[in-house]
């Protein structure tokens, strides 16, 4: 068990003492921790409160409203950001303050919750920050401890292959035992399983890989003059079983060649994984579109779909290392929850951007915008 500390900052006692209620008993657990994480509630009810307590305690979460008698919410957020402290900022802030609460984000908070929140609200955004803050510092002791920290990453991808191999272990034990009789066709539901426990394990593989190569600090990239369209092809075509199995037709709305400088690996990425969840997370007999248009300053690519679509929620959070959508829709859907944060760190490296826009039940678009001739990681 390992314990992470909140700091309240917030000069009404009722949010305190109703963060602390909320907190009281709050766990966070995830596949790839050894163990989970509870939390340690401070409170301050002022800014030099609050200065006293960072320098005393160190914080690793500050929950920070800026309406503050004395110094200002956003001071101690300046204080933070000044003195490099590995401490997540939250601003609680009421609705008639978000423009200021959307500048201090700009300014280095983490992001910030409008008052008044509810239980499940506070808890969501705690457990998203909890993630992105062991995923951090686990990356960050990669960089310094090497051998231990690689033997640590090494046992998460151990922890999440061994569940599946063991099921497959199972299936294959069944079969050589003939427990359902001599016939091939009792167990075709075991083969199949065995081969989507497998499919699994390959992406979650390659997944990680991609993942530690591009954390690695100094990816080795290889740029040449690269057509996109020419990998977007690529990447359907690898699909294509996988799409004709779902009944989802998939079409490239782009016959023109568009010429970029680039690692051809990492467009091979970014596609594999948009047209790969645009039919994973399709409807039957749904459809798949990629565009791709080339402007003077900039490379767009759209992957459209016809499927099940993300809630507003979803959206928020869905860039995130480990972020999967979890509701009856994709119960059996598998699946690393690693590639679309993967696309994202691929394009900020080349200084570019991804947006989402999504409607449930109607389907998603993912837009990826690319510079054409700028410098990359400048």
């Amino acid at each position: 068990m390992s314990n992470y500390k909140i700091l309240v900052v917030d000069d009404e006692a009722g949010i305190r003492m109703g963060t602390r209620r909320i907190l009281q008993n709050f766990k966070v657990d995830y596949p790839f921790m050894d163990e989970h994480i509870e939390f340690e509630v401070l409170e301050a009810a002022t800014g030099e409160d609050a200065l006293e307590i960072i320098d005393s305690q160190m914080p690793d979460i500050i929950l920070l409203d800026n309406k503050l008698p004395g110094i200002q919410g956003i001071e101690v957020l300046e204080y933070v950001k000044r003195k490099m402290l590995d401490i997540v900022v939250v601003m609680i802030t009421s609705y008639a303050s978000l423009e200021l609460a959307v500048k201090a984000t700009r300014d280095g908070a983490y992001d910030f919750i409008p008052k008044p929140f509810t239980p499940q609200e506070l808890r969501g955004s705690i457990e998203n920050i909890t993630k992105q803050l062991f995923l951090k510092r686990m990356t960050q002791k990669m960089n310094k401890e090497g051998k231990q920290i690689r033997f640590q990453f090494l046992s998460v991808l151990s922890h999440e292959l061994k569940a599946p191999l063991n099921a497959i272990e199972g299936y294959l034990k069944i079969m050589q035992e003939r427990q359902f009789g001599e016939a091939l066709v009792s167990y075709d539901q075991m083969i199949d399983r065995s081969i989507e426990r497998i499919t699994g394990m390959r992406s979650l593989i390659m997944d990680l890989l991609d993942l530690t190569k591009i954390e690695s600090g100094n990816p080795v990239q290889n740029f040449e003059e690269v057509d996109v369209a020419k990998i977007a092809r690529a990447s359907i075509d690898t699909m294509r079983p996988y799409a004709i199995q779902k009944d989802v037709d998939i079409h490239l709305n782009s016959r023109d060649s568009a010429l970029m400088s680039a690692d051809s690996k990492e467009l091979e990425i970014i596609f594999n994984n948009l047209i790969s969840n645009a039919v994973k997370y399709n409807k039957q007999g749904g459809r798949v579109d990629v565009f791709i248009k080339k402007e003077a300053d900039f490379l767009t690519i759209k992957v459209s779909d016809s499927g099940i679509g993300l809630t507003e929620e979803d959206q928020e959070n869905l860039f995130q290392d480990f972020f999967r959508v979890k509701n009856s829709k994709t119960r059996n859907i598998t699946g690393s929850g690693l590639g679309l944060s993967i696309i994202k760190k691929i394009v900020e490296m080349y200084h570019g951007d991804i947006t989402v826009e999504s409607i449930p039940d109607q389907g998603s678009t993912f837009t990826v915008q690319l510079p054409v001739d700028r410098e990359i990681n400048s």
